[in-house]
């Protein structure tokens, strides 16, 4: 055991579907318990996959008092037998033992819509990770990663970033910490133009907007240039993965006015006017099979693949045949 002035909370609940959001607030937990036994076990199951004894047997008291984690994912599909387990178990949660529960907020069932007003009483930490939708709240999001970095950012600066970057917050986070390095900590619209005219051929965007254009040749090349100079597996997936949803969802919404769109999708206008652009070509079905080949890189470069290099050309190449097999 390592010594600590202050017990990790017990109970957690990690309430939205923002992913990144999510993320962190579940490697906060397992920080936290780790702080004060860095030996303690981590268990990560969706709940679908669980039964009210193997919970039981999860949570029971150590006969060694090896501290554990126990993060619980996807609570919003829980079942009304494992909604009861876990609700015992919060009448009387076992030491050295975290539970974290991430719940989205909805849920069909009464159990698990009422999971989180349980966990609430029983005195969970609750971190909030809704979804970032509104153009302020992803300026908010921009202001508070660059100051998480160590730096400052000018509200010219913020326009700057996400008119370059977009919506994605993990792209967003990336850009605005490599900003505060290469800027020194102070942030303007000039260090955000420099800094995008240096990277624009290496980030995940642009292998995703090669891809989903059809473009074999340039997407195969963009995408080992990033693999050469260290872009993050994730983020090229996470960039993949939103171009095909954009191209989906503004696919679906017809060839209207952008500027009329944008709230109603929740995008910004030029997003969907670049979108509209790529739409063309591409036909339900090889639609459905993009997004299933996103969703399938998304795990495998989060662990499932033993070569996620492979595993993202795989998708790329996926991608771009979806659109070419229409």
């Amino acid at each position: 055991m390592t010594a600590s002035t202050a017990a990790p909370a017990p109970l957690h609940l990690v309430l939205g579907d923002e992913e990144l959001l999510v993320d962190r607030a579940v490697h906060a937990a397992v920080g936290a318990a780790r702080a004060v036994d860095e030996t303690a076990e981590l268990t990560r199951m969706k709940v679908s996959d669980l039964t009210p004894p193997e919970l039981a047997e999860l949570v029971s008291p150590s006969l060694f008092s090896e501290g554990r984690v126990i993060v619980l994912e996807q609570a919003q599909d829980i079942g009304q037998e494992l909604a009861d387990a876990v609700s015992a178990y919060l009448k009387d949660p076992a030491d050295g033992v975290t539970l974290v529960v991430v719940h989205s907020g909805g849920g069909r069932s009464k159990a698990a819509k009422s999971l989180p007003t349980a966990l609430k009483k029983a005195g969970a930490e609750v971190t909030e990770c809704a979804k970032i939708t509104k153009p302020a709240e992803r300026e908010a999001f921009v202001r508070a990663e660059v100051k998480r970095a160590g730096g400052r950012i000018d509200a010219a600066g913020v326009s700057a970033l996400v008119d370059a970057v977009g919506s994605d917050l993990r792209e967003l986070s990336s850009a605005a910490t490599q900003l505060v390095a290469d800027s020194g900590g102070k942030v303007d619209e000039e260090a955000v133009r420099r800094y995008h005219r240096g990277k624009a051929d290496v980030t995940g965007f642009l292998v995703a907007e090669k891809a989903v254009g059809g473009d074999r040749a340039a997407a195969l090349e963009t995408l080992r240039w990033a693999q050469q100079i260290g872009v993050p597996h994730v983020l090229i997936a996470d960039a993949l993965a939103d171009a095909v949803r954009t191209v989906a969802r503004v696919s679906a919404a017809g060839r209207g006015n952008p500027n009329q769109l944008a709230g109603e999708l929740g995008m910004p206008p030029w997003k969907i006017r670049k979108a509209q652009g790529q739409t063309r070509g591409w036909n339900a079905a090889g639609l459905a099979e993009a997004m299933r080949t996103v969703a399938r890189v998304n795990a495998e470069v989060k662990g499932a693949a033993a070569d996620p290099d492979y595993a993202l050309e795989r998708a790329v190449l996926d991608v771009v045949g979806a659109k070419q097999n229409r």
